[in-house]
């Protein structure tokens, strides 16, 4: 299951996207087993699978016998199992890039949404390793490469209207039904659905730019009486926005600008007595050194 920091963040892309986030949640589950990263070489990184099909095709004659020689490369799908770990998946793609980086690197899939290397010109990608970067810079730039082959097949509104079907069809290829995929893109976004609705009565709904209504106005009167500039409108723009990053930083949360369940609680503590009052004694403190540092 993911955190609900990677919910928070996948929900943003989702209505960047103009997409329910539950649906997104759901394609995202399914294809990354909902982890988002492995820390390999103390480095985090994305989720691979190596293909050694595509690996095949993209060698010249010598590499491809070298290739096969390895258990790197092989004619059929399938043929060249990966590992169940990712630490030995990445491994299997070093093997394969010292001898044939960018083919290697076409015949792996990336990422969150597990979007194949070979796609990198079709996607618009200057070349695979502009895609890989993106791919290994964050979970942010997982979704943008999800979302941008999303958007490049044409698969928004399958989406949109949760034909699992037509979705699966276009997203996993012609043997999706052989797993299952369909029924657990639907069973994953049945599930999400169901989270969000609960949060939402329960009064715990993540916030972000783009949103308003009385949820936003509440934040803006918390973030104002923490001493914040922000307008009390309802309505969760840039200056909202730079008001609550500006708070993270200061309460060392990370500044993502989503009010998620950390920053939710760091924003009650903080209206306590005890913080508040802190905080105007620090501030009282530092206008009296302003003062006598004046008279020096």
């Amino acid at each position: 299951m993911f955190s609900a920091e990677t919910i928070a963040l996948i929900t943003r892309a989702a209505r960047e996207a103009d997409l329910e986030p539950a649906v997104l949640l759901a394609v995202a589950e399914v294809e990354s087993g909902g982890r988002t990263h492995a820390l390999i070489k103390g480095r985090t990184e994305p989720l691979i699978r190596f293909e050694g099909h595509y690996f095949d095709r993209r060698l010249s004659e010598a590499d491809r016998i070298r290739a096969r020689r390895e258990g790197l490369a092989a004619p059929a799908a399938g043929a060249v199992r990966n590992p169940p770990g990712q630490a030995a998946r990445w491994r299997m793609l070093e093997s394969a890039a010292a001898i044939d980086r960018r083919a290697a690197y076409e015949s792996t899939s990336w990422g969150v949404g597990q979007v194949m290397g070979a796609h990198w010109a079709w996607l618009g990608y200057r070349n695979v390793d502009a895609l890989v970067a993106e791919a290994r810079s964050g979970l942010e730039g997982q979704l943008r490469l999800m979302l941008r082959y999303i958007e490049k097949a044409g698969l928004k509104d399958a989406l949109r209207e949760r034909n699992w079907v037509a979705f699966a069809r276009g997203y996993n290829g012609p043997d999706y039904a052989r797993n299952s995929y369909h029924l657990r893109l639907a069973l994953a976004y049945r599930r999400h659905a169901r989270l969000a609705e609960a949060r939402a009565r329960e009064g715990e709904a993540m916030l972000m730019q783009g949103d308003s209504g009385s949820a936003v106005r509440q934040l803006q009167s918390t973030l104002s009486r923490l001493g914040h500039r922000v307008a009390i409108d309802g309505i969760f723009g840039p200056e909202t926005d730079a008001a609550l990053r500006a708070f993270q930083r200061r309460h060392g949360l990370s500044a993502d600008g989503i009010v998620g369940p950390r920053t939710s609680a760091a924003l009650r503590e903080a209206l306590q007595p005890a913080g508040i009052a802190g905080r105007l004694s620090g501030a009282i403190a530092a206008f009296l050194q302003r003062i006598l540092a004046a008279f020096r």
